[in-house]
């Protein structure tokens, strides 16, 4: 293949320097690479071991596991917020230790879920961030054209989600925003995708299961979050946002086309990293 026809204007793709952000090339491992990654991970400090989450599946392209769900919350004002886990003092290997942990729509939710592409660094993942759990909208190229570019986000914004379309997809499959958690003042930006869709409110009402208890506690009134960075290289994915293949009802990441159903909840297991020694 030529050169010039090496990434498909319809892909959406761009020609940039691949880098690895933090821990994705080793924390981004599914259960099927857990014997590997034991030599890596042995702890040797608090913590570590393997993590089971809830995330959406990848269903296309290099990313080897599902992206994590952020459960949510709609306050009195219509306001959404992220639930941040229980924090609690444990003893670990000897040492006690403060851990985001919870029991969650028949799972166990905790911080470590978000540990890849350095996201476990951020500040705003920490226990002791000092702002609150709102989602912010987020500004940038890759927001949509409809949502503000700051402020809270609030249902009023998403009454037109069973009928809202970009031209890209099926109308009414679901009205999407990005928008930012625990990322006030701080140096790094928890990115959060946000879909509000018909298909959420249904799977519950029609399916069964471990995943479907989850999405029950984890969601609210057809709202969905998601921990919004591919699983690959830590790009910045989005919801109907490309043409390219099956995307177009999906999420989709340009940089190396990795595609998502956020309407396929699945069970997945990748070994976390110890806490380091104090």
């Amino acid at each position: 293949m030529a050169e010039d026809d090496k990434y498909p204007e319809s892909s959406g793709r761009r020609r940039f320097v691949k880098g690895v952000v933090g821990s994705a090339g080793m924390a981004g491992v599914g259960a099927g690479g857990v014997a590997t990654l034991n030599a890596i991970t042995n702890p040797t400090g608090a913590g570590g071991g393997q993590t089971t989450y809830f995330g959406v599946e990848n269903t296309a392209g290099p990313a080897p596991r599902s992206m994590p769900i952020v459960p949510l919350e709609i306050d009195d004002e219509g306001n959404l917020r992220g639930v941040y886990p229980d924090i609690q003092e444990v003893e670990q290997q000897g040492q006690t230790v403060e851990v985001a942990r919870m029991e969650l729509g028949g799972i166990t939710y905790e911080v470590d879920w978000f540990q890849y592409c350095g996201v476990q660094e951020y500040q705003g993942l920490q226990p002791g961030y000092e702002g609150d759990n709102y989602f912010r909208y987020s500004g940038g190229p890759s927001s949509y054209d409809w949502q503000p570019t700051s402020g809270q986000v609030n249902v009023e914004d998403f009454q037109d989600y069973e009928t809202w379309t970009n031209d890209i997809g099926d109308e009414g499959i679901g009205k999407p925003a990005l928008a930012s958690w625990r990322s006030e003042n701080v140096d790094n930006t928890i990115p959060i995708q946000i879909i509000r869709s018909s298909r959420i409110e249904e799977k519950i009402q029609s399916e069964s299961g471990e995943a479907i208890d989850f999405l029950e506690a984890a969601t609210q009134d057809g709202f969905i979050a998601i921990l919004n960075k591919c699983t690959h290289f830590c790009c910045v994915p989005g919801f109907r946002s490309s043409t390219y293949q099956s995307a177009d009802n999906n999420i989709y990441c340009p940089c190396h086309q990795s595609i998502y159903d956020p309407f396929s909840i699945v069970m997945e297991r990748f070994i976390a990293f110890p806490r380091p020694e104090e």
